[in-house]
């Protein structure tokens, strides 16, 4: 096999550290989120079933 052959067919060195700088970031970016609260976000399940106050309504289908 020759070099060439080599460099096409695998990730390049160049792809390989653009990757790993990517994985570096966001694993830095998670241990400084870690820890934190989420006192600022609200509940994810309000409101789920529509409002109370609205009785639906069933009628027979005529005909």
């Amino acid at each position: 096999m020759t070099s060439d052959e080599q460099s096409t067919t695998g990730p390049s060195e160049e792809t390989k550290r653009k990757f790993r700088e990517a994985l570096d970031r966001k694993n830095k970016a998670s241990k400084q989120r870690e820890g934190e609260s989420h006192l600022d976000g609200g509940g994810g399940a309000q409101h789920t079933q529509g409002p109370a106050d609205h009785k639906r309504e069933f009628r027979r289908k005529s005909g």
